[in-house]
């Protein structure tokens, strides 16, 4: 929050990794998820793309204070109801920190995906990857050079993603954090280096 708040309203205009959306949008849809979880807003639907764009069309005529306002309350309030949630909304707590990494990376702000939260993003990740049935896959990761990562990006490691199928040897991949992010989350792998077998890009993304 301290960033979005001192940055000049103009930047939010900049486009994101998120086909359409603006760093606005991106937050508009952060803070309405968020809050519809406080609230408990939840019908048949909702968080779907349709749901998404729908809550990012709904504050599109809102002063740029309000919506980080918003956002500002789901990030305090949400936590809570996450951790309480039996999993339920652990794909959206990954979300979020994914799309926080969207808008640093579209302000060229350093550490984008990784920081503090990278561990406990990683453990989602490896359950959502596991929810959705990606191919089973070994990822040495390494310690990042992007800055900004403070020492918390979870390198050093192997980590184990995905679901074993018969007669399908384990994929391998080597890579720093911020790449494994943006691979599983199908973000934009230009500029990056990693080396992968076993397994197409295509076949790591978690969201639909």
């Amino acid at each position: 929050m301290p960033l979005l708040r001192a940055t000049p309203e103009e930047r939010f205009a900049l486009r994101t990794a998120c086909p359409g959306w603006t760093v606005r949008d991106v937050l508009a849809h952060c803070g309405a998820a968020l809050v519809r979880i406080v609230e408990g807003r939840l019908e048949p639907g909702v968080f779907s793309p349709a749901s998404n764009a729908a809550d990012v069309a709904e504050r599109a005529g809102w002063p740029l204070a309000r919506v980080l306002d918003e956002l500002e309350r789901g990030f305090t309030e949400a936590g809570p109801v996450i951790a309480a949630g039996d999993g339920r909304f652990d794909g959206v707590a990954l979300g979020e920190w994914v799309h926080a990494g969207d808008v640093r990376d579209a302000f060229g702000v350093p550490g984008a995906y990784a920081g503090e939260g990278a561990e406990a993003a990683l453990e989602l990740l490896v359950m959502s990857a596991g929810k959705r049935g990606t191919p089973l896959l070994r990822a040495e990761l390494l310690d990042g050079d992007d800055g900004g990562d403070g020492g918390h990006g979870g390198g050093g490691r192997t980590l184990e993603l995905g679901v074993a199928a018969d007669g399908r040897p384990p994929a391998r991949l080597t890579c720093d954090v911020p790449t494994l992010i943006r691979l599983y989350a199908g973000r934009s792998l230009v500029g990056t280096r990693y080396e992968l077998e076993g397994a197409a890009e295509g076949e790591l993304a978690i969201y639909a």
